[in-house]
């Protein structure tokens, strides 16, 4: 027992110490990039011991960087301990594992909510989406470590990865396509074709020339739904083996929902009184709908299995 919850103490901090090395890195070249080393650490530094909340004029300082890269490094060991808690229990019960995604999908939530709560200046000035790919490569990267330790539960979850990565990519291209279609058919509607992604990319994405904006978005809207589908499809092979997991697919899909349209009202709410609420809305619906349709096609007996309970409910 006691060998046990030493190896768990020390995955948990390893893998907490890779999560929180991998941001680090992509914050320093992410600054470095934008021409202001350590700007990132700095100012959330200044946030939080010296209760900055307006960026302007803010220079890092070496002590709000070490400052804030130490309380960065204790939470991700303290979040990877947990982790490796859960995964060493999902292998003894695999249904588990939905924890752990839990987990992650709630970590990924605190951590917007508290650099939203520092005001919504020092959001704009560490760049919101830059937060979310930080912590989506540290996600990516302790999983790495976790699966690496645990090579028998991947395959106990979802079987072969070859499946998973096609359907998950092929559902993510799907869904961004009927996105795509949709707005381009309200826009035209409106007089204005390709309004939509100009205005996304010009506020989420900061890009003021209008056909940067529009690339840049279509880029980002692609690969973000691709990654959507990849996840989608990790649990939707997971249901096979573990019913349970129909309710992690559930609220992924509505924490996708929730988290655009959070992300939009954060980033730049006056997005929102340019598009009408309800056509993106059912614009992520159709794209859920016709994801949703293409797994359950490679997935007959789980739709099948899905269709009796409710049957039996009733």
């Amino acid at each position: 027992m006691a060998s046990a919850e030493r190896s768990i103490l020390k995955e948990g901090v390893v893998a907490g110490l890779i999560g929180a090395a991998v941001v680090a890195v992509w914050f320093l070249v992410f600054d470095i990039v934008r021409g202001k080393p350590f700007l990132t650490p700095g100012l959330l530094g200044a946030a939080v011991f010296q209760g900055i909340t307006d960026p302007t004029g803010v220079e890092p300082t070496f002590g709000n960087v070490l400052g804030y890269t130490i309380i960065h490094g204790l939470a991700f060991v303290a979040f990877g301990i947990v982790a490796a808690s859960l995964m060493a229990a999902s292998e003894r019960e695999p249904a588990l594992f939905l924890a752990f995604i839990i987990l992650f999908a709630s970590f990924e939530v605190f951590v917007f909510a508290v650099v939203g709560a520092l005001g919504k200046s020092m959001l704009g000035a560490v760049v919101w989406w830059a937060i979310l790919i930080g912590n989506l490569l540290a996600s990516i990267a302790m999983l790495w470590y976790f699966f690496r330790a645990h090579r028998a539960l991947p395959r106990t979850l979802i079987g072969s990865w070859g499946t998973v990565l096609r359907e998950g990519i092929v559902a993510g291209l799907l869904g961004a396509a009927v996105v795509a279609l949709w707005f381009l058919a309200i826009d035209w509607i409106q007089g204005e074709p390709l309004r939509t992604p100009k205005l996304l990319g010009t506020g989420l994405l900061r890009q003021s020339d209008p056909v940067t904006a529009l690339v840049s978005y279509t880029i980002l809207h692609g690969s973000a739904f691709a990654l959507f589908g990849l996840v989608g499809a990790l649990l939707i092979a997971g249901a096979e083996r573990q019913p349970l997991f129909v309710f992690a697919l559930v609220i992924f899909f509505t924490a996708f929902e929730v988290f655009f349209t959070g992300g939009v009202l954060i980033a730049a709410k006056w997005v929102l009184d340019e598009i009408a609420g309800w056509t993106i809305f059912v614009g992520n619906l159709l794209a859920t709908v016709v994801m949703l349709a293409y797994f359950f096609k490679g997935h007959r007996e789980l739709a099948r299995r899905l269709t009796a309970a409710w049957a039996e409910e009733d």
